[in-house]
């Protein structure tokens, strides 16, 4: 109980007293995962609208193969961007490794599937004469599908949300591929999981804590955005 007291008091002190190291590790906690995010969406956004509009050959695979992601292991994320970021990968050259870009590209892996499968969900939800009836009062197959995505924004926000919640909470590829050094590649989770195993308990728990807060306050924004839309429809 003293531990998860001085966890509270130490989060606390870290969050009102601007500590610079902890300021930079949530900085480039935020940096990273937005990026990753902002990232996943413009992949995943596109090909799940493909995937719950388009009739063609290896659909529903591509759709099982989607699903199927959005409960992939960081972990097998952070060893396949590892391998292909090594000196002797296939991208090695790019000196990569080790660096917030892998970071992006690692968590950005790991939201592109939930993204996808949610997009696809969303738009299948959403009435199949819809895009008809658009194309009935003349709009052109790009407005009308600009329509329709109009239409399912608050669950696109959602699988927005999503891909954010499962990247700023994972450890293990940001570990694999940003090797966690200080002022480099530290972000909220690997600091944790550095002062748990130092046995700086209360110092892991404040970070959770910080980490906790930030995830809060993003979805809390966006929550209030949904809201807002919800009232002015």
């Amino acid at each position: 109980m003293d531990v998860l007291g001085d966890g509270l008091i130490e989060a606390l002190r870290l969050l009102l007293t601007g500590d610079e190291d902890t300021w930079a590790i949530t900085a480039l906690t935020l940096q990273v995962s937005l990026s990753a995010t902002a990232i996943a969406f413009l992949v995943g956004a596109p090909v799940g609208t493909a995937l719950a509009l388009g009739r063609f050959r290896g659909r529903r695979v591509l759709l099982a193969i989607a699903n199927t992601g959005m409960g992939l292991p960081p972990v097998v994320v952070g060893l396949f961007v590892t391998v292909l970021l090594w000196r002797s990968g296939p991208l090695g050259a790019l000196g990569l490794l080790y660096t917030p870009a892998a970071m992006v590209v690692a968590q950005a892996a790991i939201a592109a599937p939930i993204v996808t499968a949610l997009t696809a969900t969303a738009l299948q939800q959403v009435d199949p004469d819809f895009l008809l009836q658009m194309r009935g009062l003349g709009a052109t197959r790009v407005r009308a599908l600009g329509a329709l995505l109009a239409e399912a924004r608050l669950p696109l926000l959602a699988a927005a949300m999503a891909g954010f919640g499962a990247v700023v909470s994972e450890v293990g590829a940001a570990q694999m591929v940003g090797g966690n050094l200080a002022g480099e590649t530290r972000v909220l989770t690997t600091a944790a999981v550095l002062a748990t195993s130092r046995g700086q308990f209360a110092l892991a728990i404040a970070f959770g804590l910080v980490l906790l807060v930030l995830a809060f306050a993003v979805n809390l924004v966006v929550t209030l955005a949904q809201h807002r839309q919800r009232v002015t429809r």
